[in-house]
């Protein structure tokens, strides 16, 4: 089950709750403000939450992590290249804003990993590398569930934006094409800044 939760802090940005329905057990995914409204959301739904994970480095989608892993005990994961951004505020952009945020504990992902819930091994998400809008940006990616996770490489109306520090528009073109649009056309992807869309229908959109 996927739980999507607008939050609203500098920007409106989705965080979702991606839940195991056997066992109410799950993860949460770029929970970047808000903390309260994500944590009752949890609690309310009777989740236990075993991990947070994010998509990239740049503080609107991590501006409730700290305190959501203080309060469910939860690490707070993020690919390799974009662990740096968690710690400085000028390559998170929160600085730039006036409203800097860190993020001291966390773990990092590889690429092609594959994140399993401890309460039931089969329900997991594939770490997918998709650099472009960060170095670090990464595709959390469900076969079974057949859902994507995909940040801001890719919105319902194109690609993501490449103009902040560490960004690359070949780079998230390749990824696009490469790594997203490959999933199976039935795959939902959800951003940060839209709407959910299929893989199909945005292969449509951006490759005829």
């Amino acid at each position: 089950m996927v739980r999507q939760i607008q939050v609203q802090g500098v920007f409106a940005e989705n965080s979702y709750l991606f839940i195991d329905d056997d066992t109410r057990s799950g993860f949460i995914i770029d929970p970047g403000a808000q903390a309260g409204v994500i944590y009752d959301a949890v609690v309310r739904g009777g989740y236990t939450i075993e991990k947070i994970l994010l998509t990239h480095g740049h503080f609107d989608h991590f501006g409730a992590a700290e305190l959501l892993r203080e309060k469910l005990a939860a690490p707070i994961y993020i690919y390799t290249p974009d662990a740096r951004y968690l710690t400085d505020t000028a390559l998170n952009l929160s600085g730039a804003v006036g409203q800097p945020i860190t993020v001291p504990h966390y773990e990092e992902v590889y690429d092609g990993e594959t994140i399993r819930l401890k309460a039931n091994n089969s329900f997991s998400l594939k770490v997918i590398a998709t650099p472009g809008h960060t170095p670090g940006s990464v595709t959390y990616w469900s076969e079974d569930e057949k859902v994507a996770f995909v940040g801001d490489t890719l919105y319902e109306h194109g690609p993501g934006l490449t103009h902040f520090p560490g960004g690359n528009r070949s780079d998230l073109e390749r990824s696009i094409v490469e790594r997203i649009l490959t999933l199976p056309p039935e795959t939902m992807l959800y951003s940060g800044h839209s709407s959910p869309v299929t893989v199909a229908t945005e292969r449509r959109l951006l490759l005829g």
